[in-house]
């Protein structure tokens, strides 16, 4: 009988699957369910299927640093990028003092002063490559290592020959090489471990070491010229390059991961045809050209003031202390540099649209900084100078926070079909 009974409620399941309903308690399932494989992985019928969207900020979630790692990492990059202006504004302090000892006229400095955005333009794309394939923490303690080292051997290529200014000029194409890879790799580095609602903040404290980097050298590599001459400027910079290389590689970074990562630059950095950068696509968009003329006037403007400043108060006000005009511009320029990127962050967070606080951003960091620009070379006044100076250097800072997406092409391709519309 029981035998009978079990045939019974069998036939009677068969006959209600093939009418299209299976039941599980009451809730009726649609006819599909009885083509489930018995080892699916689906979830069991009734239960809450997990959402891709949250399986995916789960798993971005961990990629991203933790609020005490952010911190150090921070002032880590901070101090970075402050080492990275240090050498690079070396040159300029020290320009008028290189003059009288080599007999160099305006031409042959303006070459000198030159030769390192030569070298400097030719890895902004490789850079943002790199970061993105092998991380930007190892690219920039690589580079870090060559440009701190070109550094402090600076002073010695004025005795290997006569030839000062081709050797000089040589090593400053290098280091040019060498710094270009960095802010890319920056912007790749952070763009992958901070979260996006603190990103603008992050960038900004850490962009503020350019400012920071030109106010100590401004300040120290003054007294350290007046005292000990042009070539102590160079020997503080790079040594202290290289001190902050061994704390990055000793502290933060694993000595497994960098060898893997010499492993892949020395195989080569070709892109995979799975990652294809679509450059027709990229450049048939107005948003990137908008990017790269924006890019490229605020670079121009910024550097010039940057290597030709000290050389303008010299020249224009030589009665002048040098410490004041290296320095008052870029100490206005710090707090300014995190105000921009707590600015944006805030209206942002407000629900303002992204693209219109970059377009203000945009137009305090290119359009009112031109104005003192243009003021600056128009006065005699002194004070003033240092006035227009100070304003035009720390309202470029805006530009600088709002462009923290467009360091290098190579960068912007990871998200050319999102982040370039935006």
């Amino acid at each position: 009988m029981l035998r009978r009974a079990s045939l019974a409620r069998f036939h009677s399941l068969g006959n209600t699957m093939a009418s299209g309903h299976c039941k599980l308690g009451t809730a009726p399932v649609h006819h599909h369910c009885h083509h489930q494989h018995p080892l699916s992985l689906q979830p069991p019928v009734g239960s809450k299927a997990p959402c891709p969207e949250k399986i995916k900020r789960d798993v971005s979630a961990e990629t991203y640093w933790s609020r005490p790692e952010c911190q150090v990492w921070t002032v880590m990059l901070l101090l970075g990028t402050c080492l990275l202006y240090c050498a690079r504004v070396s040159m300029p302090i020290c320009a008028v003092s290189m003059n009288e000892d080599f007999g160099w006229n305006k031409k042959q400095s303006g070459i000198l002063l030159s030769s390192f955005f030569w070298g400097y333009c030719l890895t902004q794309i490789m850079g943002g490559h790199l970061g993105d394939r092998i991380g930007g923490d190892k690219v920039i303690l690589i580079s870090a290592s060559a440009w701190g080292f070109i550094t402090a051997v600076t002073p010695l290529l004025s005795h290997i020959s006569s030839a000062h200014l081709v050797f000089m000029t040589l090593s400053r194409i290098l280091m040019g090489l060498f710094q270009g890879v960095y802010f890319p790799a920056l912007t790749s580095l952070l763009s992958q471990k901070v979260r996006e609602s603190e990103r603008a903040f992050t960038y900004s404290t850490v962009g503020a070491g350019s400012q920071f980097g030109t106010l100590v050298i401004g300040g120290a590599g003054s007294l350290l010229l007046e005292w000990y001459g042009w070539q102590s400027v160079f020997y503080f910079s790079g040594v202290f390059t290289l001190i902050w290389v061994y704390f990055m590689y000793r502290y933060l970074l694993r000595k497994k991961e960098l060898v893997m990562s010499l492993g892949i630059l020395a195989k080569g950095f070709s892109i995979s045809k799975q990652k294809k950068v679509p450059w027709r696509q990229l450049f048939r968009r107005p948003p990137v050209w908008a990017v790269i003329f924006a890019q490229l006037s605020s670079a121009s403007s910024f550097f010039i003031l940057l290597s030709w400043l000290p050389t303008f108060f010299k020249e224009t006000f030589p009665n002048a202390k040098g410490w004041v005009f290296n320095v008052i511009p870029w100490l206005i320029a710090i707090p300014t540099s995190v105000f921009s990127g707590f600015l944006s962050d805030h209206l942002i967070s407000q629900g303002y649209r992204t693209i219109t606080v970059r377009k203000l951003m945009q137009v305090m960091g290119l359009g009112l900084s031109s104005v003192f620009a243009l003021c600056l070379g128009h006065t005699r006044s002194f004070c003033k100078s240092i006035i227009f100076a100070s304003a035009s250097i720390g309202l470029q800072t805006f530009n600088h926070r709002c462009s923290k997406h467009s360091w290098s092409l190579g960068w912007c391709c990871w998200g050319v079909h999102g982040r370039i519309s935006d």
